[in-house]
């Protein structure tokens, strides 16, 4: 089976490679042909293809949505994280609510494609090892999500747990974004098995795991004081993850 990874993996990260280079140039267009609005369609369809580039892998993403998500409205997706791949699958089956990410600085240039629309398209970069500039940073990015109209998708462990046993839940993200979004609703994602596309390491890649998405129900946010709110958060999107 690893042997077969190694020959699946590398034509997986030729078209990965592609798609990233292909698209970054197309999404300069759409920017400044289409605007904001331009640059996201082009982005949409970028990550459809992304998604559907981990078939090479055997790795369809399944995605459980027995919700009705509030429409017009601000959603802060809160997810746990497993992998680069936890990302497409956001951006594209949630893609009428627009969610943009809190993402490293570091990650906002050097990578095509993926630092452009980091940049450009609306989400937060944060200094890890500056507080200051990091609370900055999620301030404009709770006000840029209210006054856009937008959603936001954050990860509050942090970092990617490399074996899929979720880590705990870090505050100070979730609290800035509720407190410049208290109309708006908090909607809990659980991520099985994309930690295993990199259970080798980053190469040669896992095959054959679906990757499954699990929508929890929408909480309002000034339904619950914010302690209680991120308690019952995390135990709804840790409490779905299959070990």
């Amino acid at each position: 089976m690893k042997i077969i990874s190694y020959f699946l993996s590398a034509i997986f990260a030729l078209v990965f490679f592609l798609l990233l280079i292909v698209f970054h140039p197309i999404q300069w267009i759409g920017l400044k042909l289409g605007g904001q609005n331009g640059h996201q369609k082009v982005v949409n369809v970028m990550n459809w293809f992304l998604v559907k580039s981990l078939l090479i892998l055997g790795v369809p993403v399944r995605v459980e949505n027995k919700q009705e998500l509030p429409k017009k409205q601000t959603l802060i997706f809160v997810s746990n994280h497993q992998s680069m791949f936890d990302i497409p699958p956001i951006i594209w089956y949630f893609r009428k609510h627009c969610p943009k990410f809190v993402s490293k600085k570091e990650l906002g240039k050097g990578i095509p494609s993926i630092s452009f629309n980091l940049k450009h398209g609306g989400a937060a970069l944060i200094d890890r090892k500056d507080r200051k500039q990091a609370i900055t940073e999620m301030i404009e990015f709770a006000k840029r999500i209210h006054k856009n109209n937008w959603s936001a998708a954050i990860f509050p462990e942090g970092t990617r747990s490399r074996n899929g046993q979720p880590k705990s839940f870090a505050s100070n993200g979730l609290k800035m974004l509720v407190k410049y979004n208290p109309d708006s609703y908090v909607v809990p994602l659980t991520i099985n098995n994309s930690w295993k596309v990199f259970k080798y390491g980053k190469f040669p890649l896992g095959i054959g795991s679906p990757i499954k998405i699990t929508t929890h129900e929408p909480i309002k946010i000034d339904s619950l004081p914010f302690d209680d709110l991120l308690a019952k958060v995390e135990a709804e999107v840790t409490g779905a993850v299959v070990a």
